[in-house]
This record gives structure tokens, C-alpha cells and sequence, in this order.
């Protein structure tokens, strides 16, 4: 398994993916707690979010999954602007929960968070070896299935889930690495 060391920097057109720290909690507070961004992520982030919310994701979860070798999380910043964290995008061991991303609102609608995902994609099935991707959203998250579309994946199962901003409909999106391999060199 990989250990937090051994998480690679990634790099996209326009955007370098970096290795979650703990320097990073207090641009993860400023940008992540609003609305827009949290509504449809899994009920298990606290909202409203706590003042220590960034701290105590990164100490009780993203580092320790890292030191596990059973979670990758990457900060996304612009190469532009390579001081400025714009959002996060992870990975995790599971059935049905492998990737999951947020984008702050600035950022949003431009591509970054597509190219962000097919990077860690790539690691997912290249690096990694995992020979299945799945990814749970809100079917009512029109962006977040955009990406998920773009990306070649397809829906295989829907379900009640419980998010912060309700219960929804979920739909479970699905691409094998054969699958990936194939629209990536389309």
C-alpha cells in the first residue's frame, strides 16, 4: 500500500495537485463551509461547520486514511496561483465510495474539478492498480454528474442517501479501468 510519503504531487493543464497537510486547514475553512458547496456532500460533515471543522477533518481522517495507505487527498491549486488552495479531491479504499472532490466557489464552472478527476483517476487505475472506480452523488447534482458523464462513467444503482442538505436520491457511478483506459485515449 502507498503510505502519506509516498502520495505523489500530480499535475493537470492548469492545476497542481498537492499532498494533503496540516498547513493547509485554514484556506480549507476559509473556502469549504458555504452552502453551495457542502449541501450535497455525505451527512457526515458537520454543518454548520465548526470554527476547528478543517482541523479535525485533517487530524481524525484525511491524515490518518494517508498513514493508513487507505486514503489519498490531494489540495488542487492553480499553477498560476500554486499558493492558493481552490479545493480538495480524494481517494479511498471502499465499495462504493472512491472518490470525492469539492471545488471552492470562485473556481467553480470552469473544467478545473474534470481535470482534477481524471488525474487521480489515472492514479486510481495506474498507480494503484484498482480495477474498479466507483463515486456516490445526489442525482439532483447536476455539476458533479457532469463530471462523472465527461469522464466516461455510467450510473449502476440508485438509492436514498442521507447528505447534509437531506435525504436524496443518489445514483452510484461506476467505470472499470478497461473502460477508463479506453476513453482516455479517445
Amino acid at each position: 500500500m502507498a503510505q502519506a510519503n509516498a502520495i505523489p504531487a500530480l499535475e493537470t493543464r492548469r492545476l497542481v495537485l498537492k499532498p494533503l497537510t496540516l498547513d493547509d486547514a485554514a484556506a480549507i475553512q476559509a473556502l469549504f463551509p458555504h452552502w453551495e458547496i457542502v449541501r450535497y456532500l455525505t451527512r457526515r460533515v458537520p454543518w454548520p461547520y465548526p470554527p476547528d471543522g478543517a482541523l479535525t477533518y485533517l487530524h481524525e481522517l484525511a491524515l490518518p486514511g494517508m498513514a493508513e495507505g487507505t486514503e489519498w487527498h490531494w489540495s488542487l491549486r492553480l499553477k498560476s496561483e500554486p499558493g492558493q488552495l481552490v479545493g480538495l479531491i480524494s481517494l479511498r479504499e471502499g465499495e462504493d465510495e472512491n472518490r470525492g472532490f469539492w471545488l471552492g466557489l470562485p473556481w467553480q464552472g470552469q473544467g478545473l474539478m474534470s481535470e482534477a478527476a481524471a488525474a487521480v483517476t489515472d492514479f486510481w487505475f495506474d498507480v494503484l492498480g484498482r480495477s474498479v472506480l466507483r463515486v456516490p452523488k445526489a442525482a439532483d447534482n447536476t455539476a458533479s454528474r457532469r463530471i462523472s458523464e465527461s469522464g466516461g462513467m455510467r450510473v449502476i444503482r440508485a438509492e436514498m442517501r442521507d447528505y447534509v442538505g437531506g435525504r436524496h436520491l443518489s445514483e452510484i457511478w461506476e467505470i472499470s479501468a478497461e473502460e477508463w483506459r479506453r476513453h482516455r485515449n479517445s
